[in-house]
């Protein structure tokens, strides 16, 4: 399922809708080091673990996607001997990494891999002692950084978080990924930031959305970038409506596919709709042809008919007293 249909899910369907489209703006995955690319005999050795890393995770993910099709039909494996599996499978890769340390002890970009590699692991301790002591071997580098920060902002200190995104900013301003990142941070924990950075609430808003929309500058054909943009402001209360409009426009523009497209003329249907362009609103909906969007079209146009029935009860005039009758 796409990111761009979960958000849509978690706006027309859930009850909280704030909550939901907060949880669904997630920070991007870590973000890998270039150096595997190099010549260098570590960096040689660290590509070919890292292809290793790739081949072990890809396998594991087509073993979880067969069986859950099997259990859908009551033959699937137990979870415990799942587990047993995806474990023997990832030894010799984890083993690689520990060797590879063990040898260039110093080699701050094998710490950065293997932390990525614990974090899909679940070993989050073991993720930051790697990411602090790659950061102590290359203070310089801004991935290092970046990933630490997404790691505060999931486990805390989250205003740890801010300060780490503004230093990889600060080492490379031109990387769209680290203000995305801050930005989905600063929204997500907007009490966490009010307090840090002295803001009222809306004020974190502004500064959540000026760091995507800087994103977006460095990135301007990024189409998840663009929508995460446009999901912020459902959270946004009240709601900036022509602001959302023009974010969702945007993405509109840049859509890579039909579905992406269609997923967009939903969200541009029901804020329309909230503010009473019930025919454009419409417009949009009958430009949504993909079976996949079917029930959340049809929510859609439910909820258009009750608005603009409401409107007009709302706008009608009021009942003519009856004359009294003759007696």
């Amino acid at each position: 399922m796409s990111s761009l249909l979960i958000g849509l899910i978690a706006v027309l369907l859930a009850s909280n809708a704030p909550a939901a489209v907060t949880n669904l703006i997630a920070p991007s995955t870590l973000v890998s080091t270039n150096a595997a690319s190099t010549n260098d005999p570590v960096a040689q050795e660290l590509k070919k673990l890292m292809e290793l890393d790739d081949a072990a995770q890809a396998e594991v993910d087509g073993w979880l996607r067969e069986n859950d099709k099997f259990t859908a039909s009551g033959a699937g494996i137990a979870d415990t001997e799942m587990n047993r599996r995806i474990r023997k499978r990832f030894e010799p890769v984890h083993q690689g990494y520990e060797d590879l340390i063990k040898r260039y002890p110093t080699n701050a970009d094998t710490r950065v891999a293997f932390a990525s590699f614990l974090h899909d692991m679940g070993d989050n301790d073991g993720q930051v002692q790697q990411l602090e002591k790659a950061r102590e071997l290359n203070p310089k580098d801004p991935a290092i950084w970046n990933n630490l920060a997404n790691y505060y902002g999931e486990f805390s200190p989250v205003k740890k978080a801010f300060e780490f995104y503004a230093k990889a900013i600060e080492l490379d301003p031109r990387e769209p990924v680290y203000y995305q990142n801050f930005a989905t941070t600063v929204c997500m924990f907007r009490k966490d930031a009010k307090e840090y950075y002295h803001l009222t609430e809306q004020e974190v808003f502004d500064k959540s959305l000026s760091l995507y929309s800087k994103a977006l500058e460095l990135d301007p054909l990024n189409f998840q970038l663009a929508s995460d943009l446009a999901l912020t402001y459902y959270i946004i209360k009240p709601l900036r409506t022509e602001d959302a409009l023009r974010a969702w426009t945007n993405a509109l523009s840049i859509a890579h596919n039909e579905v992406e497209r269609e997923g967009v003329n939903i969200h541009l249907a029901r804020l329309k709709a909230s503010v009473g362009r019930f025919s454009e609103a419409r417009a949009h909906l009958r430009g949504v042809t993909n079976a996949v969007y079917a029930d959340l079209k049809d929510i859609g146009t439910r909820s258009i008919e009750q608005k603009e029935k409401d409107a007009k009860e709302t706008n009608s005039p009021p009942a003519q007293a009856q004359e009294p009758k003759a007696k």
